[in-house]
């Protein structure tokens, strides 16, 4: 079984559409979900530098859109739609691009809902001073009472040893001068406590575009961040994708459904790496490819080639 993976926010880097507008209809496709998201995505993706990127309603529109560009890029190189994978799973903003891809969402829309799930979460975040820090390694149940004696949500539970924990700079202040034992506390480049109860205004804004929006019933399994599970219709699916936003990502719920289905490769979708660099630390076995730019096609199409062979 073959999944398709797509990256969530910081996975952006400076010019990272520019090799895959060389190719033969990426143009066209970025012009209408940069008219979607409300974003020149065209700029961002080619010249824009790091700091403008970052930007939270730049930063997401711009992942998605990367994301379904090389899928669009996959798909005909491997010469047919996806009738090679069998799941989708999406990190945070990444959902909206898994959702795409399992076909419950038309890309257009995705990218609409992104654009205004960007705007939206920026805003909320200026509401208070707060942020995000990634706690690598220690033990789980003390990391764990370490975010709750410090006031902090495991926003981003992603397996392998590592949470991102979310709320006040001053309690992650706190927690990075008292970390647990034999874990590492490193602030991360956004601009709030993403997936918390900070994030409830962006709640309201997101559902009332998503009212607008008809969603369709998966094709593939697509999978939720709220739990892991594998999400049966469209309505469902959407509603989930706006309940994400003030929700923790635990993506290493996300991993075990996939192991327990029978998941034995996984393409991340571009901007690629840090999903694949997660499932070879809490998937093993599983084979991964993640496209980072064109010329990590045809290592993907190798890969569909050999689980086609298989069945």
């Amino acid at each position: 079984m073959i999944a398709l993976l797509s990256p969530g926010q910081g996975a952006q880097s400076p010019g990272m559409l520019a090799p895959w507008l060389e190719l033969d209809g990426t143009a066209d496709l970025l012009a209408e979900l940069s008219e979607a998201a409300q974003v020149d995505l065209h700029a961002l993706g080619t010249t824009a530098d790091a700091d403008t990127i970052k930007d939270t309603q730049v930063a997401q529109p711009l992942i998605v859109a990367t994301s379904l560009v090389s899928l669009h890029a996959l798909e005909a190189r491997a010469g047919s739609r996806i009738v090679w994978a069998q799941l989708a799973a999406g990190h945070s903003v990444g959902e909206f691009a898994a959702a795409a891809a399992a076909g419950a969402l038309s890309p257009a829309d995705a990218l609409g809902l992104v654009g205004v799930r960007g705007r939206a979460m920026a805003e909320a975040a200026d509401q208070a001073p707060t942020g995000m820090s990634a706690v690598v390694g220690g033990n789980p149940e003390e990391v764990d009472a370490a975010l709750a004696a410090h006031d902090l949500v495991g926003a981003n539970v992603n397996g392998g040893g590592q949470v991102v924990a979310a709320g006040l700079l001053t309690d992650l202040d706190a927690l990075a001068a008292e970390p647990p034992a034999r874990a590492r506390v490193i602030p991360l480049a956004v601009a709030g406590a993403f997936h918390t109860e900070y994030m409830a205004a962006a709640v309201q804004t997101v559902q009332t575009a998503a009212a607008e929006v008809d969603a369709a019933d998966p094709q593939l399994q697509l999978l939720s961040n709220f739990d892991g599970a594998a999400l049966t219709s469209g309505e469902q699916a959407l509603a989930r994708l706006v309940a994400q936003i003030s929700s923790p990502v635990r993506w290493d719920l996300c991993q075990q459904t996939m192991l327990e289905a029978g998941v034995t490769r996984a393409i991340e979708l571009a901007p690629g790496g840090v999903l694949a660099g997660l499932a070879r630390r809490s998937m093993r076995g599983v084979e991964t490819v993640a496209l980072k730019g064109p010329d990590d096609l045809d290592a993907a199409v190798a890969l569909i080639t050999s689980a086609t062979e298989e069945n």
